[in-house]
């Protein structure tokens, strides 16, 4: 992945400051000067954490019977997109069995002996959490895999046909591991896992109530009106509506209520006001979301076309098309992707404010996505356009 992908993936750095200069207000990805200012409103307890109610009771389960036993719990590996609460729960897991939590990540271990020296220190009953667990290199690997099953790691001495073996006895401990992309594990890994969850967007309602934990944190009057303004720009995700309502706040702060000696008062008005400044719209997309759609509805006439021409087009690298600014489109039903390229869908057409076309390029009904049932031709009686084949896409 590219250095401007991982920025905006969230993998790498992606703002400065409490966000406000970031390079996208609403990427689900944070850096660790963000995760700062996210620190105070994290839940601390089971009980606080607001959503994912499967998961909530299923983890309570695990954790109740743990103490109960005075053992440590199963080994516990969170999956799903970034900013849905996984860091959180892993806090939360080492608060309610009362223990240390030690934080470490997937790219920080390369070596064997870097997953040793922090293995060797932990004590008993201690949480390791471990995001982005995908991403740890394979020698590390073959050595968590004891490690997680007999509580031991072979530290070898020496090099050559005199290294030696020296097998350490660890304490129990739990690991709980985070991931955006679950495919990505391999499978004697995964299987060492006792409990697996997959954390899903929230809803609106959820987003709400998430927002009014976070006001009463930070001392804004939130109005009803102004948290379902904030929510349903939000993507389904608490990360993003918290750095929604921190910018909402510095508005009214600046130009709102605060403005005027007041206290900050976020209202629909408020909302609504200080996220056309931030250029998120009603649906939750920003400037380079919309200029994918307007390249792909003004310019290519809704498609196909392919994935190389598109990111021209908007001028960004192809992967950062695909990996961050598509998923959120193809989710919300506004790209198609297709064997001869991007499709954009009526809705897509709609909400530029554009009468969506009778017929798509190739003589397609308008409202038929290519190869759905009822186009007359499945995708593999498509042609490929060169750019696609170029692609590999």
């Amino acid at each position: 992945m590219s250095d401007r992908s991982r920025e905006l993936s969230g993998e790498g750095p992606a703002e400065t400051g409490d966000g406000a200069l970031g390079v996208r207000l609403v990427e689900p990805g944070a850096d660790e000067t963000e995760r700062a200012a996210e620190s105070a409103l994290r839940p601390k307890r089971l009980r606080d954490f607001v959503g994912q109610q499967v998961v909530r009771n299923q983890l309570s389960i695990v954790l109740e019977s743990a103490r109960a036993r005075g053992r440590a719990p199963d080994h516990v590996l969170l999956s799903g997109p970034p900013g849905l609460g996984k860091t959180t729960l892993s806090m939360i897991i080492a608060a309610e069995l009362g223990t240390h939590l030690r934080i470490t990540s997937g790219p920080a271990i390369q070596h064997a002996g870097d997953l040793a020296a922090v293995l060797t220190s932990l004590e008993e009953g201690d949480v390791l959490f471990v995001d982005e667990v995908h991403r740890i290199a394979r020698p590390a690997e073959e050595l968590l895999y004891v490690a997680m099953e007999d509580f031991r790691v072979d530290v070898v001495v020496g090099k050559g046909p005199g290294a030696t073996a020296i097998p350490l006895d660890l304490p129990p401990f739990t690991l709980v591991g985070a991931t955006t992309r679950a495919g990505l594990l391999p499978a004697p890994l995964r299987d060492r896992f006792g409990f697996t969850a997959h954390l899903d967007f929230y809803s609106t309602a959820e987003l709400q109530q998430v927002l009014h934990r976070s006001a009463a944190l930070l001392g804004v009057a939130l109005t009803s009106e102004g948290a379902t303004e904030v929510a349903r720009r939000s993507r389904g995700t608490p990360r993003i509506a918290n750095r929604l309502l921190r910018r909402v706040r510095d508005w009214s702060l600046v130009r709102g209520s605060g403005a005027t000696g007041g206290g900050v008062v976020v209202d629909e008005a408020s909302a609504r006001a200080a996220l056309e400044v931030y250029e998120v719209d009603p649906l939750g997309l920003d400037r380079i979301d919309r200029a994918v759609l307007r390249a792909l509805c003004r310019t290519f006439g809704g498609g196909p076309v392919g994935l190389s021409t598109l990111a021209v087009a908007v001028g960004e690298e192809a992967e950062t098309v695909e990996t961050v600014v598509e998923p959120f489109l193809v989710r919300e039903g506004m790209i198609g992707r297709t064997p001869r390229g991007r499709v954009a869908t009526d809705a897509a057409w709609r909400h530029l404010g554009l009468e969506p076309p009778l017929t798509r390029p190739g003589g397609l009904p308008g409202q038929l996505e290519l190869g759905e049932p009822g186009s007359g031709r499945s995708p593999e009686q498509l042609p490929r356009s060169a750019d696609d084949l170029s692609d590999g896409r």
